[in-house]
């Protein structure tokens, strides 16, 4: 443990003088990321220093006991060895957690896209609580969210809303919201009170930086057109929507949100290097054993993740069996038990999946 910490402190040292040096002002972009991972390293090499005065102090404790002739400095010392010998263990519990490796997107903002699914209009219209509950989460965190794209429906729900959500660890808290939701209830345009199933897709990406996604202006064929709302109405009368078509992947993405063409071609590249960041990523993830991957099950977007039950006011979560009776919460934005235990099993798998590989 203590050759990984050293590690650890090695790095922090070396980020700590590059972030001083006068050139690293002249790169924003590299700065920022390195200020990230110094930030992340931060808390590992402060609880270090920490274990180490705490080790320091209970091996003076164990020579007094094992060498001193007074008996009464030698009892104090033996109070003083069990109090730092809990502590020890205490400390090495919370670093074998803070060692296991992190994602490196956890720290990012996120690109989510909702998208209706099976279920017609009132699968639009759930799609559109979903985008309400990450705003209402986004708003108890202090983030902020800034819609990229949206298409809505004839009900008024969308068939699709993309926005970015932007703030401290806002892809580490969102990223387990990906797959598939399922909505139970009597939909408002059911006369006879049948209950309905009706789903909703969510993807959580991490917005990709510039560094990391380069896309060459010829794999890019760019085309224009006119807005246009539910039922064809016209938005604008100016060729103000973008449509990019990435040629070497085959995505395509569209946005008419703005007025401006500008403003229009600037989102949908950006939901594009999202896209094919996560298409990066799921190329690596697939040569990583099952063992490693840092997210719940096998990230598979088409597994239904979770139900939201309005007759028995209840929401599930099936990847990790959890059942909370607070529909009307979870659904105004109070999704922190179901993040936190999700992180929390994501952490066991880790550590397990740490102690196979050190084993």
């Amino acid at each position: 443990m203590l050759d990984k910490l050293r590690g650890y402190e090695e790095r922090y040292e070396e980020l700590s003088q590059q972030l001083a040096s006068p050139e690293m002002a002249q790169n924003p972009t590299q700065y920022q990321k390195l200020a990230r991972e110094l930030g992340d390293l931060r808390e590992t090499v402060e609880k270090a220093a920490v274990y180490r005065q705490v080790r320091a102090r209970l091996q003076e404790a164990e020579e007094i006991i094992q060498d001193d002739d007074d008996a009464e400095l030698v009892e104090l010392a033996q109070v003083e060895q069990e109090e730092l010998a809990t502590e020890v263990e205490a400390l090495e519990a919370e670093i074998k957690v803070l060692l296991i490796p992190k994602d490196p997107n956890d720290s990012r903002n996120a690109i989510v896209e909702v998208r209706a699914g099976t279920g017609g209009d009132e699968a639009g219209l759930f799609a559109s609580d979903l985008f309400r509950m990450y705003n209402r989460f986004a708003e108890r965190h202090d983030w902020k969210i800034e819609t990229l794209s949206s298409s809505l429906n004839p009900s008024g729900g969308f068939k699709e809303v993309v926005f970015m959500v932007s703030g401290k660890d806002a892809f580490g808290k969102l990223k387990f919201e990906s797959g598939v939701h399922r909505v139970q209830r009597v939909p408002k345009t059911e006369a006879s009170g049948r209950i309905h199933t009706s789903a909703s897709s969510v993807a959580v990406l991490p917005e990709a930086e510039d560094v990391e996604v380069e896309i060459a202006q010829e794999e890019l064929q760019i085309d224009v057109y006119r807005s246009s709302g539910p039922g064809g109405q016209s938005v604008n009368t100016t060729d103000s929507a973008v449509r990019i078509t990435h040629l070497p992947s085959g995505l395509v993405v569209s946005c008419q949100d703005e007025k401006s063409q500008l403003k229009n071609k600037n989102k949908a590249l950006k939901i594009l290097k999202a896209r094919l960041l996560d298409v990066y990523r799921a190329e690596q993830d697939e040569k990583i054993s099952a063992e490693r991957r840092q997210q719940i099950g096998s990230g598979d977007r088409s597994a239904k993740i979770r139900t939201y039950n309005y007759p028995q006011g209840r929401v599930t979560d099936h990847r990790i069996n959890m059942t909370l009776y607070r529909l009307e919460e979870v659904l105004d934005g109070e999704l922190i038990e179901f993040v936190t235990q999700l992180g929390l099993v994501a952490q066991e798998q880790a550590l397990a999946a740490a102690a196979v590989e050190a084993g």
